[in-house]
């Protein structure tokens, strides 16, 4: 070996190192995060049920920890346009997304070709909340209870009329599900929003709508609508004389519409980890919690690990369910 051989390799072997030493470790990262401005994106216009969650954990971040958490809504394409957005961002965990049921579990077997992949191009960050929900009724209807409803569908088949907003939506899945349970068809009424489905559900137009808790608890609060089923595992703290469709005679049901925090696939673990703390500290927090609850919802929070075994459940669970029920964008 020459004098030059055995210098250039050391030289190489310092450039080396001093390489390594330049690219920060996950743990490097997470002690210098966040640096800038933290994305949040919610897929769905700003005012809606999955906006108001985005915002008040947004903003719990921001006091708390002295961050700056932006929320940037991007709707589009029942959701997916945002979830897209959040996918294809750097995986620096500066770009988070809110996503829910719909857009990670239902939409990958609705829509034929989702431009992601809930499983391999995000990264579950920390569960949010979840929300039941509810079928409703005119005030003046005779049903009171979802025994009253089968009795009356079972006597006149494919005569009730059921309301919901979108083809495809967890409300609409709900309802397959409540029908399959109970051997009963009822004559689907899909509406592109819920506006003009509440007014024609207060006016009397369809018997019954299913919706999320928020949607209509103003108008079960000043006696237009009332509320004779829910789909949640246990009653709503908001709806407590509201029996679920387990009590009523149907074990284990359980349909609601989840809400999460994720990342693009890729992010490193610590900050993931950092995130994940920071969120749940949130939750925890009274005035989280009761603003969530106001709303219907149910605070959740967890491991990342324990958001992702969820995701991995939901995907296929779902995507029966969208197959049974012959749920299409048309």
């Amino acid at each position: 070996m020459t004098a030059f051989t055995s210098l250039s390799r050391s030289l190489c072997a310092a450039i080396l190192g001093l390489a390594a030493a330049a690219v920060p470790t996950g743990a490097a990262l997470a002690q210098a995060f966040p640096g800038k401005p933290i994305r949040l994106i919610v897929p769905f216009p700003p005012g809606g049920g999955t906006d108001m969650i985005a915002r008040t954990v947004a903003q719990k971040l921001t006091d708390q920890n002295k961050w700056n958490v932006i929320v940037d809504n991007r709707p589009g394409a029942g959701g997916n346009l945002g979830v897209d957005a959040a996918a294809k961002s750097p995986a620096d965990g500066y770009t988070l997304v809110m996503g829910q049921t719909s857009n990670l579990a239902i939409n990958p077997t609705l829509y034929p070709k989702l431009p992601y992949d809930p499983i391999k191009d995000l990264v579950p960050v920390a569960l949010v909340s979840s929300s039941p929900i509810v079928m409703a009724a005119p005030a003046n209807s005779p049903f009171k209870s979802y025994a009253d409803v089968v009795a009356a569908a079972k006597g006149k088949p494919d005569a009730l009329t059921l309301g919901y907003s979108g083809n495809g939506t967890v409300a609409h899945l709900a309802g397959e599900l409540a029908e399959d349970a109970a051997g009963i068809k009822l004559r689907h009424i899909p509406y592109k929003g819920a506006a003009q489905a509440m007014t024609d559900l207060v006016g009397g137009q369809i018997d019954l709508y299913m919706s999320s808790v928020p949607t209509l608890l103003g108008q079960v609060r000043n006696g237009k609508l009332k509320v004779i089923a829910i789909t949640s595992a246990k009653r709503s703290p908001q709806l407590p004389d509201v029996p679920t469709l387990a009590e009523s005679g149907y074990k284990g049901f359980e349909a609601v519409t989840w809400f999460g925090i994720l990342a693009p696939a890729g992010t490193p673990a610590p900050i993931v980890a950092q995130l994940n703390k920071a969120i749940n500290a949130a939750l925890q927090q009274p005035d989280v919690a009761d603003k969530l609850r106001s709303e219907g919802g149910e605070v959740l929070g967890g491991t990342a690990e324990q958001f992702s075994q969820l995701l991995k459940a939901e995907v296929p669970r779902w995507a029966k369910i969208v197959k049974d029920s012959g749920a299409s964008l048309d």
